[in-house]
């Protein structure tokens, strides 16, 4: 991980910020390919970090999933950094295409240092059913009134498969991440190295200019 970072700069999003990526062409190792998108979801953590970005390009929805290591990619820019009321977005794939679709000539929107991230509390309106998911079952916070695309019987199923006591599953927490144990052991020995790089990326940072970030919607 630390020699990924110190070849190219791996900057910090979240869901639903918009980033663009420039990757080599698996087909022809000296050219590189672009993409453009809105991230839907983050998984897993380390070298197996994963992010997948979404965008509708000539009326087709079009995703990519990258590893964040992966050392075919050239470059990660955050064109917008932001984060959504849910933890992914992978509705979005049955969501009116106006909701991920992005410009490839997008401009960075740069916010002040130490500024907090803002968060887009944007609910998007589905397509009619059928969809790709029962994203009436997950509780998603996102989506602007899902029972009017569900029948009454789907509303029962809803509300008998609803879990609200997994908040409270430590166990279930314990196994999605890294033992707080593991990871102070990790960083133990990556802390210096890591520090200078965040340094050296401030610096780079003071020198952009700020833009305040436009609400999409």
């Amino acid at each position: 991980m630390i020699k990924r970072r110190s070849v190219i700069d791996i900057p910090s999003f979240f869901v639903g910020s918009i980033l663009s990526v420039t990757s080599a062409d698996k087909h022809d190792p000296n050219k590189t390919r672009k993409f453009v998108g809105i991230c839907i979801q983050k998984r897993y953590c380390g070298l197996r970090h994963e992010f997948v970005l979404r965008n509708v390009v000539d009326n087709l929805g079009i995703e990519i999933a990258y590893d964040l290591y992966d050392p075919t990619i050239h470059n990660i820019t955050v064109l917008r950094l932001e984060k959504r009321l849910d933890d992914d977005l992978l509705y979005l794939r049955d969501a009116l295409p106006q909701y991920s679709t992005f410009p490839f000539d997008m401009e960075p929107e740069y916010l002040l240092d130490g500024a907090p991230v803002p968060i887009n509390d944007i609910k998007v309106k589905l397509k009619p059913r059928p969809w790709v998911g029962r994203w009436e079952r997950k509780g998603y916070k996102g989506i602007d009134d899902v029972d009017q695309h569900i029948t009454e019987k789907m509303k029962g199923q809803k509300k008998k498969l609803e879990e609200p006591w997994e908040k409270y599953d430590l166990m279930k927490e314990y196994r999605r991440t890294i033992p707080e144990e593991e990871q102070e052991e990790i960083f133990s020995e990556v802390f210096s190295e890591l520090h200078q790089l965040s340094l050296s990326n401030k610096k780079l940072k003071k020198s952009r200019v700020y833009v305040k970030p436009k609400k999409t919607g």
